[in-house]
């Protein structure tokens, strides 16, 4: 059988269970809360399992691995930020944010500083956060897609699409709490399986052919496993360490060429047009992608240079403090019974990430070996995709790469899902009325955005797409729960004032950064990761901010920070999804003081 259609069988098999396990969890959904918290009581070892589930996107399953073949030890700090940033929300905002009793991030802002205006700015970004983090989903779901069939890449961003409109529609919160916790068992599975088998075919020789394989620890450029034949899809810049004779068809620095052609490490960088076919020959020296490591011992040691270094601490800012600032991870906990199960949650989160995370950085390892020729390319994140028939050619390798190709389209769904679900959360109460049919008006925008965006966007590497998602949420959403959780002279002018500014700073890096992208890329390395800048500035701008106006504190202050810091059991939690949604029954319950548990 093609690997095509094991890699098709695979998608199919993960879209029909996801329409299955969504249709049997929507058919209770029936009110508000079930959309938006699935009645707060999701238990905390699925809540976990479907945390991790919707936080492992193509940035966990494809964009890691991609990194770690083209920067190698620089690109381990994504899988420990991604898993380090729960660390952080389990000791300082996991179970106050619960017992705020909110139902969303704008609502919990509201509640604790008793400001409409500022629950409107909370909204606005939460919109923006929830959609450009949808776009790299979407992106990669194209690339998975056309790279098992001849067809546009916006087709797989329209099939994710429509699989997670149908799926929220249909229930909300409660319809894919379910799915997500399967989905996160099927993507360990669908990267741990193919990643041990593989391993085991190299450590005994079974994936090493023709002997043509640079070891990691050499200091030697990789090479060429077999003649490759490779067509240029974005315009790149490549260098070389050593001479390399290559075929060329195309545009390269400008000249039209074709034939031989001769590339040497004086002559570096080479520019290389979109459309240009480029030949390499068995045991060639392969070319990289300008800025990336150009010998495997460069790869394996951490970069020392200033900006590279200025540029890590920026992304472990950003992925440790963004964590708690992303809108589909905070909604997951207000659908915990209480605060104790909402840390528990988080607990468990961390050991459930921790395991998956060994995966992807072995196979980015795999891919320095056996398929080099996407550091020519830059596309990195289709690493996990080609490299299991490179290692096992025939019908093991179509097997592997189909399971991989499964487990790869379920983590665009679920991560999709997850941020459609915060995003129409907000829509729906912040700016239409709250109603189920206002919910499901605004699962058609949150989906249909992204998408419109995915198709007219470059695509860029997925983990450094994500980067900017966490820079964003570091820079507007982490001050104001860590402050407002923890500092009493926290005003509401001071928390919208810092978002503002370093919202803004963010947004401007990110401009400026697309439009280098497009002219040249003369931007600084800082803009690509601006969180070690713009994180201060926020946090800066709101502690100021603040101490300038102890006027606009809420009059309420010692009974809101009572409900967040309080145990439990004590029954200060008064659930504002209830008394805004709830049923007559459920609000008079709540007066009375009793609150489920």
């Amino acid at each position: 059988m093609d690997a095509r259609i094991w890699a098709l069988a695979g998608i199919s098999l993960v879209t029909v269970a996801t329409f299955y396990l969504g249709y049997r969890s929507s058919r209770t959904a029936s009110t508000t809360q079930d959309f938006l918290v699935a009645r707060r009581t999701v238990r905390s070892r699925r809540n976990a399992a479907a945390v991790s589930g919707e936080y492992l996107s193509a940035a966990s399953f494809l964009g890691v691995a991609g990194l770690v073949l083209k920067d190698g030890a620089d690109a381990l700090w994504y899988p420990v930020g991604f898993t380090a940033g729960y660390l952080a929300l389990m000791l300082f905002v996991a179970a106050p944010l619960r017992r705020s009793g909110a139902y969303t991030l704008p609502d919990f802002c509201e509640a604790r500083l008793g400001s409409r205006a500022l629950r409107g700015l909370a909204a606005a970004f939460v919109v923006f956060i929830g959609i450009l983090y949808v776009v790299p989903q979407l992106q990669a779901a194209g690339l998975a897609v056309s790279n098992i069939l001849p067809i546009p890449t916006w087709v797989g961003s329209l099939v994710v699409t429509v699989v997670v409109i149908v799926n929220v529609f249909g229930g909300g919160m409660r319809a894919i709490t379910l799915v997500q916790a399967f989905q996160y068992w099927l993507k360990l599975f669908a990267i741990a399986a193919p990643t041990l088998v593989l391993c085991m075919l190299f450590i005994g020789g079974g994936g090493l052919r023709g002997g043509h394989v640079t070891g990691l620890s050499e200091p030697l450029p990789p090479v060429f496993t077999e003649h490759t034949t490779l067509r240029i899809e974005t315009p790149v810049l490549l260098e070389v360490e050593d001479t390399v004779n290559l075929v060329a068809n195309g545009v390269v620095d400008g000249d039209k060429v074709s034939g031989s052609a001769y590339w040497t490490p004086l002559g570096s960088p080479y520019e290389v047009d979109v459309g240009t076919e480029l030949h390499f020959y068995e045991g060639s020296a392969v070319p990289v992608v300008v800025g990336a490591p150009i010998t495997n011992d460069l790869w394996l040691a951490p970069s020392t240079s200033g900006s590279d270094l200025v540029t890590t601490y920026s992304l472990m800012l950003a992925l440790f403090l963004g964590t708690m600032g992303l809108p589909h991870v905070l909604v997951r906990f207000y659908t915990n019974p209480d605060g104790r199960a909402a840390r528990r949650t988080t607990l468990h989160v961390l050991m459930l990430l921790g395991l998956f995370y060994l995966f992807p950085i072995l196979l980015g390892a795999l891919s320095r070996l056996y398929v080099p020729e996407l550091l020519v390319t830059g596309s990195t994140d289709a690493a996990v995709l080609k490299l299991p028939t490179r290692i096992a050619p025939g019908l093991l390798g179509e097997i592997l790469g189909a399971v991989l190709t499964a487990g790869a389209f379920a983590a665009f769904l679920s991560t999709s899902s997850g941020l459609v679900v915060s995003v129409s959360g907000v829509l729906s109460t912040d700016v239409l009325r709250g109603r189920v049919r206002d919910f499901r008006f605004a699962t058609a925008i949150a989906g249909g955005a992204p998408l419109a965006l995915a198709i007219v966007l470059r695509p860029s590497d997925i983990s450094l797409s994500v980067g900017m998602s966490f820079a964003l949420a570091a820079s507007t959403f982490c001050p104001v729960l860590l402050l407002g959780v923890w500092w009493r002279k926290l005003t509401w002018v001071g928390a919208a004032v810092g978002m503002v500014v370093g919202g803004g700073l963010v947004l401007a890096s990110l401009v400026l950064n697309t439009i280098s992208d497009f002219t040249g890329r003369w931007a600084p390395a800082i803009l690509g990761q601006p969180a070690l800048i713009t994180v201060p500035i926020a946090f800066l701008t709101v502690i100021v901010v603040s101490k300038a106006t102890p006027a606009r504190m809420p009059a309420d202050l010692a009974q809101i920070r009572l409900r967040m810091h309080a145990p439990d059991g004590l029954g200060f939690v008064r659930d504002r999804a209830v008394a805004r949604f709830g049923t007559p029954e459920e609000r008079a319950r709540m007066t009375d003081g009793r609150h489920r548990r």
